[in-house]
């Protein structure tokens, strides 16, 4: 047995130093911030989603980058295994739509709470404030670590789990990226991910926190289909959010990188034109003396009125009566293509996750070891690993932190005796 230096108190921090500690391995774990698992706190809105029901085909489908690399975490450690995990440190758990799973209580606290037992169970020792400068190595074997202030530490192996570059206000501010270019590894371009767009309409301000339910986007690259889903949208005073619009970014991030792209908002997916048709038909025909305003009202949310009045390019307060077949046409049209242009994504700092990182060519999927150098493992969001909304990224960190603390081996001739 060795000993074991992790760098980070996350989600896949703390899993690491967890699976590390259980398997007889003397484990320290450094954390930057004045508590662990600042990230998870606000995870979920607060309530932490910390993983999915489903099966294993669709938690892989729902990995965006590189999931075949984890297919030995995740069997290795399942979705069922997380639950087990946390139901059996006492957390009860519940189901939610999507197979979104959530403590009962609704609290990410007791999430961190179940992982920090786990670690005092296992004897982990927990180091908080304590800020990582750089890696240390000799002869292509790590040898520990230097903290900011110069103090070194010597280690058998060391886990990088430091995060990525969302919510820098949580800690997560690259400090991974750098210990790997360090080291000699490649990091693949950073994007934020499971992020909100920006819109260019002004139209959108005057919905600032309207949400639609049971809407579908589409998102085209001139006439090129890029993306489609049914869901939910949240304008906000720069553009769109919510959970169609957080999955669509991972999706299209690279692209709006490089150009804007058209976002189609059909507000009556369950209506085909045909119907819609006939409903107008229907709607104006029982009111032919009220105002286009009034009857067009019966259609949205109060909010999404006037917007829509506005777009259709129809006097407001014209008699349902004039309207003619080709406004009703173009009306009916613009119900089902609600058409705004996606300009950029919105930062880091609004970011779920981050997108790119730590070349998964150079690390073993069953071990999370590097392949450059020996006793250095990564976890979690430092990996260029990230996946759609609704607990998957967090499987990502429970499962790659599993694997890095689990396939933790110390050549004998390696047990240094290091000082504290």
């Amino acid at each position: 047995m060795g000993r074991v230096l992790v760098v980070g108190g996350g989600a896949a921090g703390m899993m690491a130093a967890a699976a590390a500690a259980e398997r007889g391995h003397e484990v320290f774990l450094y954390e930057k911030n004045e508590k662990l698992g600042k990230k998870l706190y606000i995870t979920g809105k607060g309530r932490c989603n910390l993983t999915n029901a489903c099966d294993m085909e669709t938690l892989l489908a729902s990995v965006r980058t590189n999931a075949r690399f984890l297919y030995s975490a995740f069997y290795s450690f399942t979705n069922e295994d997380a639950r087990n995990f946390f139901e059996n440190a006492g957390v009860p758990l519940k189901t939610e739509r999507g197979g979104r799973i959530f403590p009962q209580s609704d609290r990410a606290a007791d999430i961190i709470d179940a992982l920090k037992k786990r670690m005092k169970q296992a004897g982990v020792r927990v180091y908080l404030n304590s800020e990582v400068e750089r890696l240390t190595a000799e002869d292509g074997q790590i040898t520990g670590l230097v903290l900011k202030g110069g103090k070194v530490l010597y280690g058998d192996a060391v886990i990088v789990a430091s995060g990525g570059l969302s919510y820098p206000s949580t800690g997560s501010t690259g400090d991974g990226y750098r210990f790997a270019r360090e080291m000699g590894h490649q990091v693949t371009p950073c994007l934020p991910a499971l992020v909100p767009f920006n819109i260019r309409e002004a139209f959108v301000k005057e919905l600032q926190g309207l949400s639609l339910k049971n809407i579908e986007i589409r998102i085209l690259e001139g006439e090129k289909e890029l993306y489609r889903a049914f869901g939910e949208m949240l304008f906000t005073h720069f553009g769109a959010s919510g959970p169609v619009i957080l999955t669509a970014s991972s999706h299209v991030g690279e692209r709006l990188s490089r150009q804007e792209l058209r976002l189609m908002v059909d507000l009556k997916p369950a209506l085909d034109r045909e119907q819609l048709n006939q409903r107008l038909l229907r709607d104006f025909g029982e009111n032919p003396n009220k105002s286009f305003k009034n009857v067009a009202g019966g259609l949205f949310p109060a909010k999404l009125t006037p917007v829509m009045v506005a777009l259709s390019g129809i006097a407001p307060d014209k008699k349902i009566h004039d309207i003619s077949r080709e406004e009703r046409q173009r009306f009916a049209h613009l119900v089902k293509n609600l058409e705004m242009t996606v300009t950029s994504l919105r930062g880091f700092e609004e970011a779920i996750i981050t997108r790119g990182g730590v070349s998964v060519k150079e690390v073993s999927p069953s071990t999370m070891e590097s392949r450059l150098i020996r006793g250095l493992y990564f976890a979690g969001e430092v990996l260029n690993l990230d996946a759609e909304t609704g607990g998957f990224n967090l499987q990502i960190a429970w499962s790659t932190g599993y694997a890095a603390g689990n396939g933790i081996r110390i050549p004998q001739s390696l047990n240094k005796k290091g000082q504290e």
